[in-house]
Formats: C-alpha cells, structure tokens, sequence
C-alpha cells in the first residue's frame, strides 16, 4: 500500500485560518505538488515530505549546550512596557497581552507597580511579624511559614489604575497600554488564615495591616473576614519561587481585589480594631466621585474583558476568516459568559470560553469571525457568576463622572478600517 502524507491547504492566503486538510497517497501528491490549487497557489512536495528537513551538513543544526535555567527562542522578543510613574524608582509595566496565549501570565511579563524601587531581599534573614490583637505575637522565617500546609491557585491581579487612560476618551495605542496591568498566575504558599489562627484572633479584632519590607513601606489595610478566607501568604509563582519585582521572598494574594492590597515583600501584620487610613487608602486609591466625595475602600475589581487580537496597532492583512480573541475576569468569581460585537454594539453573540474556568482568574474567549474588508468596530464584554454584567464608558460615566482615576472596566472598542490597521475608538 502507497504511504499517506496529511497536507494542510490554504486557499491562497496564508492570513486565512481555515485550512482544508486531506489525505492522498504519496505517489498522487508528487504528481499533483505542480498544480495550483484554486487557482492562487502551487504546493512543493519540498515543503512537506520529511527529507525535505534533513540538512545538507547534519553539523549546522547541532545546537549549543543545555542550560541550568532555560531561555525564549531568540526570535521571540515580547516584552513589559516600562513608564515612568514620579522619580526613577516609582514605575509600571504593562503586560504585552497581545502577545499571549491561554490563560497563564509568563513570571517574567507579569505587570509591575514599584513605588519605591525592587529591595533585594535574603530569604534566611527575612522575617514575617504578626502582633496587635493576638494571643500569641509571633516572628516566623520563611522556612517555617513554608512548613504550614501549601495552597496552589491560580488569581489574576489587576492594578486599580488599570486603563485609567479610557475614563474620558479612547487614549492608549495599544492593548498593553490600556489594559497591561492585569496579569494571571499559579500562586502558591500558604493561607493567611492558617498562620493567623496560630496567632490567635482577640475578639475585638476586625482588621489586618499589612507593610512591605521595601523603600515605600507601603501599607493596606484588610478586613478580618478577607484575611480568614481566601488570602494568601505566596512565595512561590508559576512553580518557582517569587521574582524579586513580585515581592520575593514573600508577598500577600489577595484574590479579586485591587492589586496594590497585596502587599509585596511582606514583612508585618498588625491586627487591629479599624482601618490604619494609609496614605495609600485615603489620598490614593479611592475614587473621586461627581459630588466631590470619594468612594474608599473599593476593594474589588468588577468583570472586564478585552479583545486581544485584532486590537489596537495591530494590522490585519486583508479579508477572510480570523478568530477573535480575548481575556476575561472578575474579583466576584467566574466568568460565565463573554459576549463579542462586530457590529459597533449592534448586536451581540457568544464567545466560547476556553476551560478551565476558574474564579478571580483570567478567562481566555474565542470567537469566530469572517471579516468583508470593510470598516467594522469589534467589542467584548463580560458576565460573571453574580449576574454583573460589564458596562459601557458612558454608563461608568453617568454614575460616577470622569475624574476618577481607579476601578475603569469599560467595554473596549476597537476600530478596524477597510486598510486593516485596528485603532482605539
């Protein structure tokens, strides 16, 4: 019997996903690799066959020597958009969401917020101190919190000023610009409440602050109940321990709410009676409403979603089919539902979401589209497992007017013109 080679055809557009896949006996492909299938393209036995791979000197593809601690191809080059914040060591970096796949951040380009520089932290001299309301005030080094029971789960975090460029307009280039501050990881160490509860709680006691070990000593305070549900104490990311911009050695994970309470390089928990009012929840990180009043303590970042290929700076190159695709999360819970326009919000239709779907975690959507060249604006949004549905720039606006600088989780609009080029709108 004649062997059978599989052969992928792509009907004249390489930028066209939809492949017709076959199988022909060898002979018949050898004889037909000359003919133009469909008039637009002419296959080369070459290009499939497996000698085709054998190198005319087997010594040009010996590789070089393996390594301790691996790198990327050397042709791949996404990487963290860096912008200043104030001085040289208060800084971000957004996350290149256009250039990721699934659902699971890369450690090295999960986002950053620094407000005082990267300490360089030694393990075996770092210390955890718990004290205030509590039995028993308690010092523990990172060998002994590691020797509690481990938790692996996988939380986004997402910088309350994440797309904080779109409350008044569309202003940032690219998706990673406005929305590169929200990451997803594997996460693990050890519940916060597993290490409290050896402390022992006071009855009075119905709040935590937390402090960093790091320039800023930055400060939040928690409530008691968070803290006793589902916080952890990390020192370990995507099965590695934690990298010095993620708060190595150790750092708080505080599922579903905004990024800045999950204190990094963390060194201090005091249970206390009521709120410290921190810098960081008075002046910052509350959210100036149209009365003059602000809102505080807005722990939890509601359900968003973005569409990250096509979207903006990007270029498609022409007509034909194209998978629309996309991250979704919510601080409530799992995503239920991502629904996708490609009609200006005309109308709507279903994503598929990609399993697992996990709560307080990116969600990754899929949605099937046949592009006609014209000019379209696309758009996603989210439903998550309260109901909540994410709302519209305009409907943000009405309630809460256009000098808030925390919290935006608008349905993002992006436009694609009969050239291709994709443009925030």
């Amino acid at each position: 019997m004649a062997a059978s080679v599989k052969v992928a055809v792509d009907f004249g557009r390489a930028d066209i996903v939809e492949p017709f896949v076959r199988h022909v006996s060898r002979r018949h492909f050898l004889k037909q690799t000359k003919v133009a299938i469909g008039g637009s393209v002419a296959l080369s036995a070459a290009a499939y066959l497996p000698d085709a791979f054998a190198a005319s000197d087997p010594t040009k593809q010996q590789g070089g020597p393996a390594r301790g601690y691996g790198d990327r191809a050397s042709y791949e080059h996404s990487a963290r958009l860096i912008t200043p914040v104030g001085h040289d060591t208060t800084t971000a970096s957004y996350t290149p969401l256009q250039d990721l796949h699934g659902s699971i951040t890369p450690s090295s380009l999960h986002y950053e917020r620094h407000h005082a520089g990267v300490p360089q932290i030694e393990p075996k001299a770092h210390r955890l101190l718990i004290h205030g309301l509590v039995e028993r005030p308690l010092e523990f080094t990172m060998s002994e919190l590691q020797r509690f029971p481990a938790v692996s789960r996988v939380h986004f975090l997402e910088c309350s000023g994440n797309s904080l460029t779109e409350w008044a307009k569309p202003t940032g280039k690219t998706v990673q610009e406005t929305h590169g501050l929200t990451s997803c990881s594997e996460w693990t160490g050890v519940l916060l409440a597993s290490v409290l509860k050896e402390c022992g709680i006071k009855p009075s006691a119905a709040w935590v602050l937390a402090e960093g070990a790091d320039g800023a000593r930055m400060t939040r305070s928690l409530p008691l109940d968070k803290c006793m549900d589902d916080v952890i104490l990390a020192y370990a990311q995507n099965g590695e321990m934690l990298r010095p911009e993620q708060g190595y050695p150790l750092r708080l994970i505080v599922p579903g709410w905004e990024g800045s309470i999950s204190v990094k390089w963390l060194c201090r928990l005091k249970v206390v009676e009521q709120p410290y009012q921190t810098r960081e929840e008075t002046s910052k990180y509350t959210d100036l409403m149209p009365d003059g009043t602000a809102r505080q303590f807005t722990f939890v970042m509601e359900a968003k979603s973005v569409i990250t290929f096509p979207s903006s700076g990007q270029t498609l190159p022409g007509p034909g089919f194209y998978e629309i695709r996309g991250l979704a999360w919510s601080g409530h819970g799992r995503v239920t539902r991502v629904d996708v326009s490609v009609d200006g919000s005309a109308n709507w239709a279903e994503a598929r979401l990609q399993d697992p779907v996990l709560p307080m975690s990116h969600t990754r959507f899929y949605f099937p589209w046949r592009w006609d060249g014209t000019a379209v604006v696309i758009a996603s949004r989210c439903v998550d497992e309260t109901g909540y549905q994410q709302p519209t720039r305009e409907a943000l606006q009405a309630v809460r007017g256009v000098n808030s600088f925390y919290h935006y989780n608008g349905i993002q609009c992006w436009r694609i013109s009969p050239g291709g080029a994709v443009a925030n709108v």
